[in-house]
């Protein structure tokens, strides 16, 4: 699939058919998501694996209560976790010297950041592979039942999950109607408010 085609055709799908991801595509989705930047080439972020039906239970029954029910038709959960410590231990390191491992020389967590443009390759691995996917969040509650469902150690912080199958939506959501404009979004050179917005605050 050409590239634009991958992102134009993106979306999130929340009703998979429950046919099972082939191994292959799998891999490749796994392959592709270790290939985003890194800073510093830290590589501080993990994927648990979710494709037998009992670990998928086990998931849902933690983790389901930022997601819609029928997510649970999917055949593969994978959920991205970011490490803050394997960030500090690369920056420490005679090339990056902060050996003082303070979180302040960081503008924001880009252990975090890393990790979610992970998440993106592989949402974007699934469409180019004819799947179907949705990046959901796992809610603080859930976090710690999280850990010791399935042992995750307490410096893998959890960015979410992504549920991922063969799209099973009979209905599409048209989300045209709601798609700001990208004059809206885009500043060209300095921060202007958009024509609009300085029409509607006259006076």
């Amino acid at each position: 699939m050409e590239f634009q085609e991958v992102v134009r055709r993106r979306r999130m799908v929340r009703t998979f058919t429950g046919e099972p991801v082939p191994a292959a595509s799998l891999d490749r989705i796994l392959r592709n998501a270790v290939r985003g930047p890194s800073a510093g080439f830290s590589q501080g972020q993990a994927f648990l694996v979710l494709t037998e039906p009992a670990d998928r239970e086990r998931f849902w029954a933690v983790a389901a209560d930022a997601v819609a029910d029928s997510t649970r038709t999917a055949p593969l959960v994978i959920v991205p976790l970011s490490c803050k410590r394997v960030y500090l231990d690369r920056y420490a390191q005679p090339d990056k010297g902060w050996t003082d491992r303070d979180e302040a020389r960081w503008p924001v967590p880009f252990w975090h950041i890393d990790t979610a443009m992970a998440a993106l390759l592989i949402l974007q691995t699934a469409v180019d592979e004819g799947l179907g996917a949705v990046y959901f969040g796992i809610v603080p509650e859930a976090v710690a039942p999280f850990r010791a469902a399935f042992g995750v150690p307490g410096d893998q912080e959890p960015i979410g999950a992504i549920a991922i199958g063969y799209d099973g939506e009979t209905e599409k959501r048209d989300l045209r109607s709601r798609r700001r404009d990208l004059g809206e979004l885009v500043h060209y050179g300095r921060w202007e408010r958009p024509t609009a917005e300085l029409a509607g605050s006259a006076g």
